[in-house]
C-alpha cells in the first residue's frame, strides 16, 4: 500500500513538474506576442510554447471536461459579441453565405483531389487531411480508408496552426492602421460574482450536454448559441474577466500545440513539403474566395478573410474579438461552414475515396 501510494505521488510529482515547465515557457512567448501587439497573442503564446514544449518530448494531461468549458467560455464570449439578429443577418445575405461555405469547401476538396491524384501523399491522405474542419471526425474516418491516420491528425491540426498564424498576420496587416496605442490590460478586474457563476454555469452546462448529446463542436457551439438566446432575452448577464479569458484562450492554445509530438514530427518529416503544399494551396483559395467577397460585396478585407479561413472555429473567433471586425458576420459564416462540414464533409469525402479507390482497382 505504501509503495502504491508513493508510485502515485512521484507521478503528482511529474505532472506537476510538467506542467510548471509548459507554463514557465508559456509566459515569455505569450508576453513577446503582447509585447509586439499580435492579435491573440493570449492564444498564439501558449500555442507556440505548446509546440515546442511537445516537439522537445514535454508531455502534460489534462481533463477533457476542463477544456470543454474552456471552449464554452470562449464561446460565451462571441455569443456577448454577436447580436440575436444573427439568423436574420444569415437569412438576408443568404447569397452571399452560399457562396463562401461552398466555395471553401469546394476549393478544400478539390485540393485535396487532386493532391490524391497526383500521389504527392499515401493513399488518400491528402483528401481527409484538408478537410477544412471536423478534424476528430476526419481522423477516424481515414484510418477505415486506409489513410495514415498519424499523417491526416497532422494535416489537420497544422492547418489551424497555420490559419491562425495566417489570420492573426492579415489582422496585423489590415487592422494594424489604428493610430492610437492599445490599452493596457486589466487582468483582475472588479467581477459581478452571480454573473460570473452564471457564465461559469452556461459553459459548464453547455458542454457537458454536447458531450452527453454528442453533438460535433458542440462545447463552442451550445454555449454561444444558448448565451446569444439568453442574454438577449435578459435571462442572463455574462461575466467574463480578463484572467478566465486568458486562462481559456491558453488552454485553446495549447491544446492545438501540444499535438506536435516529436515521434509525430519524426512520422511526418518526409512527407512534410507535400503537407505544406496542401495547406498553402488551400489557405490562397480561401483567400481568393475572401477577395472576390470584397469585390463583389464590399466586405472588408479582414471580416472577410476571417469569415473563410478553413477551420478552427474557436482559434478564429478569439482572433476576430481582438480585432476591428464584424464579429457578428465572422461567426455567422464560420458556423454555418462548420455545420456543413460536420454534416456533408465526411460524405462527400468518402464518395470520392471510393471513387479514387475504385479508379486504382481499374
Amino acid at each position: 500500500m505504501a509503495q502504491i501510494t508513493a508510485q502515485r505521488m512521484k507521478g503528482v510529482g511529474r505532472h506537476l513538474t510538467s506542467w510548471s515547465a509548459l507554463i514557465a515557457l508559456t509566459v515569455p512567448v505569450t508576453a513577446l506576442m503582447l509585447w509586439l501587439h499580435a492579435p491573440a497573442a493570449l492564444m498564439l503564446g501558449p500555442l507556440l510554447a505548446g509546440v515546442a514544449f511537445a516537439s522537445w518530448g514535454g508531455k502534460v494531461t489534462y481533463p477533457v471536461p476542463v477544456f470543454a468549458v474552456a471552449q464554452g467560455i470562449v464561446g460565451s464570449m462571441i455569443a456577448r459579441m454577436v447580436p440575436l439578429t444573427i439568423v436574420g443577418d444569415i437569412l438576408g445575405h443568404w447569397a452571399l453565405f452560399t457562396v463562401g461555405v461552398v466555395s471553401v469547401v469546394a476549393a478544400s476538396t478539390w485540393v485535396g483531389w487532386q493532391m490524391t491524384r497526383w500521389q504527392m501523399l499515401p493513399g488518400t491522405t491528402a483528401l481527409w487531411g484538408v478537410s477544412p474542419g471536423a478534424a476528430s471526425v476526419m481522423t477516424y474516418m481515414a484510418e477505415a480508408y486506409g489513410a495514415d491516420m498519424r499523417m491526416v491528425a497532422f494535416m489537420q491540426y497544422l492547418r489551424v496552426v497555420m490559419v491562425a498564424a495566417v489570420a492573426a498576420g492579415v489582422a496585423r496587416y489590415f487592422g494594424g492602421a489604428s493610430q492610437h496605442a492599445p490599452d493596457a490590460i486589466v487582468w483582475f478586474p472588479e467581477v459581478a460574482w452571480v454573473p460570473l457563476l452564471e457564465t461559469l454555469a452556461l459553459a459548464g452546462v453547455g458542454s457537458w450536454l454536447a458531450r452527453r448529446l454528442s453533438i460535433p463542436a458542440g462545447a463552442f457551439l451550445v454555449p454561444l448559441v444558448g448565451g446569444i438566446v439568453l442574454t438577449h432575452m435578459g435571462w442572463l448577464r455574462l461575466e467574463l474577466p480578463t484572467w478566465l479569458l486568458a486562462g481559456c484562450y491558453a488552454l485553446v492554445g495549447w491544446n492545438v500545440g501540444l499535438r506536435f509530438t516529436r515521434a509525430l514530427l519524426v512520422h511526418v518529416l518526409r512527407q512534410l513539403p507535400g503537407i505544406l503544399l496542401c495547406i498553402f494551396a488551400m489557405l490562397a483559395m480561401c483567400g481568393a474566395v475572401a477577395a472576390f467577397m470584397v469585390f463583389a460585396a464590399g466586405i472588408d478585407p479582414l471580416t472577410a478573410y476571417l469569415a473563410t479561413s478553413p477551420g478552427g472555429a474557436d482559434s478564429i473567433a478569439i482572433i476576430a474579438a481582438s480585432t476591428d471586425v464584424d464579429v457578428s458576420f465572422v461567426m455567422a459564416m464560420q458556423t454555418v461552414r462548420l455545420l456543413v462540414v460536420l454534416f456533408a464533409a465526411p460524405y462527400i469525402t468518402k464518395v470520392i475515396a471510393d471513387r479514387i479507390g475504385n479508379l486504382g482497382k481499374g
